[in-house]
């Protein structure tokens, strides 16, 4: 079984935001696998696709981003999910507006959703997808920013990100993390 975790923050407030594309990302894997979201455990909206040992749980933590951990930790625990298995999907500001990065393991990178879960988990060895939504205006508050929604002129570009990162996902879910890391960490190639 593997899990793939896509962070954001629950409710009407937060939907099409820059720190919700976690959530865009995990949408977008179940709607391929034609699965549904229904209430999961704990805090969580969990999409179930297959059976047996080739399940895989598309998962959304019903908590505030800060306290995504608790819902990562009680889901793999559950489903006793070693954290190599557990794939996170988030935003990063760090990134280029629609730039992917995948790592196998690392620091939460000042992420407060990272932070959470490396806390709950006890261990940074979790593989992360982190979706580049850009800093914008560095006079402008980060928090601000992430809780803002995406500008019209951006949408044809998060939208391809969003696919891309679902690409990335399938990948690691077939292939394994580094197969997904070679293919998608490299910056997207300007169309000839």
């Amino acid at each position: 079984m593997k899990i793939v975790v896509g962070l954001g923050n629950p409710g009407r407030r937060y939907q099409g935001t820059r720190h919700n594309i976690g959530f865009a990302v995990a949408d977008e894997v179940a709607r391929r696998r034609q699965a549904v979201f229904e209430s999961g455990r704990g805090e969580t909206l969990t999409a179930r696709c297959g059976r047996g040992p080739e399940t895989v749980l598309v998962v959304k933590p019903l908590t505030m981003m800060n306290l995504s951990g608790e819902a990562v930790a009680g889901v793999s625990g559950f489903y006793k999910v070693d954290p190599s298995a557990v794939l996170v999907a988030a935003d990063d500001v760090n990134l280029p507006l629609g730039r992917l990065r995948l790592r196998a393991r690392g620091s939460a990178g000042g992420h407060n959703g990272f932070k959470s879960i490396i806390a709950c988990l006890g261990t940074e060895e979790f593989p992360r997808l982190r979706v580049g939504v850009g800093r914008g205006d560095p006079r402008r508050d980060l928090a601000d920013h992430v809780l803002a929604r995406f500008d019209d002129d951006e949408g044809e570009e998060v939208t391809q990100a969003i696919a891309r990162a679902a690409d990335a996902v399938e990948t690691f879910l077939a292939e394994g993390i580094e197969a997904a890391m070679n293919r998608y960490n490299r910056a997207e190639e300007p169309p000839s």
